[in-house]
């Protein structure tokens, strides 16, 4: 069953220039890349559309300069879109009250971004704090709830340090855990981890993991490496020019790009990992299945030690453990390799 939506994005448009709403006005809510070339105007996002739904990661990617970063800021307001809808819960942000807005931030929405932003004069514990702080929440109250966060995030014992006493992974856990302090319902996340060293980056994309199977966040995380998004994301929209190109599953991008855009981001994605039996199997035809079975959410990674022995071919199982395809040594080696040249 397919879970609730939490976060809509309903045709958004962020268009920078002398006078975006009466630009979109003359061109009929419809103008071409040409107009914005032509006219002097810089379209950062142009009609955007999507859902996230309850507990999904949707990673949202793109060059630098596709747009990515200004869309999160639309969805929170910290920038105005232009025109659109952006709905939490089913209340249109874009008419929401300053007041509205405020309480929103405080109490449902949290934020984390590729520059720390933490309190220099504050320690790790007053860092993750300070969000309770602003709510109004009282000391003891709030230092105890800031300390279950500290645990979570893997700071204990860190409590009385000051941000320049910790390392860059260090800090990001800090700005993650003052984020999850007010309990967010959704989370956003713009690029946190590209500004860390690559074994570091590893280690907080674990991090990220490990909370969100204890948390159960709605997540729309921002980044600009495929593989990232790949290994967090159940979803991935891919931006260029302020326009979402492709929006689905990593193997949806792998196996059916919508256009070149797409398919240089997938060229080196991890097939293995991403590619299922239900996506490459074949017709039993009515031949006797084999009897070596793989599910058919089982990826080539799994598949590939049973078809390249003597096997050959495996039969793909329903969640009835009926036999719905076949998967041939020649299905995973397409898939690993390529196809080879006629």
């Amino acid at each position: 069953m397919e879970r609730p939506i939490k976060l809509s994005c309903r045709g958004v448009w962020k268009i920078f220039g002398s006078d975006p709403k009466a630009f979109l006005e003359r061109h009929k809510n419809a103008p071409a890349l040409s107009d914005f070339n032509a006219e002097g105007y810089i379209g950062a996002c142009r009609d955007v559309t999507f859902d996230v739904h309850e507990g999904e990661i949707l990673m949202v990617m793109g060059l630098s300069g596709s747009g990515k970063s200004t869309l999160v800021r639309c969805l929170t307001r910290l920038i105005e879109p232009t025109a659109g809808e952006v709905l939490f819960d089913g209340m249109d942000l874009l008419n929401a009250s300053e007041e509205q807005l405020i309480d929103l931030r405080r109490h449902k929405m949290g934020m984390v971004f590729q520059h720390f932003g933490l309190l220099p004069h504050r320690t790790v514990l007053e860092n993750v704090a300070f969000p309770l702080e602003v709510q109004g929440v009282d000391r003891s109250e709030r230092e105890k709830r800031a300390k279950e966060i500290i645990q979570i995030v893997g700071l204990e014992g860190r409590e009385g340090y000051y941000p320049r006493e910790l390392s860059g992974g260090q800090q990001q856990r800090v700005g993650i855990g003052r984020s999850l302090a007010v309990e967010p319902e959704v989370w956003f996340l713009d690029e946190p981890f590209s500004a860390l060293d690559p074994l570091i980056r590893r280690e907080m994309q674990d991090e990220f993991l490990r909370l969100q199977r204890m948390l159960h966040k709605t997540i729309v995380f921002i980044t600009h490496d495929f593989e990232e998004a790949v290994r967090l994301g159940d979803r991935i929209a891919i931006m260029k020019d302020g326009v979402v190109v492709q929006l689905g599953t990593p193997e949806d991008l792998v196996m059916s790009p919508a256009d070149d855009y797409v398919a240089q981001f997938t060229k080196e994605a991890p097939r293995g990992k991403l590619v299922r039996a239900r996506t490459i199997m074949r017709p039993i035809n009515g031949q006797t299945p084999p009897a070596q079975s793989v599910t058919a959410d089982a990826v080539i990674n799994d598949i590939g030690p049973l078809v390249l022995g003597e096997g050959r071919e495996v039969t793909v199982l329903d969640e009835g453990k009926q036999p719905v395809g076949i998967v041939t040594r020649d299905d995973v080696l397409e898939q690993l390799f390529g196809k080879p040249a006629a």
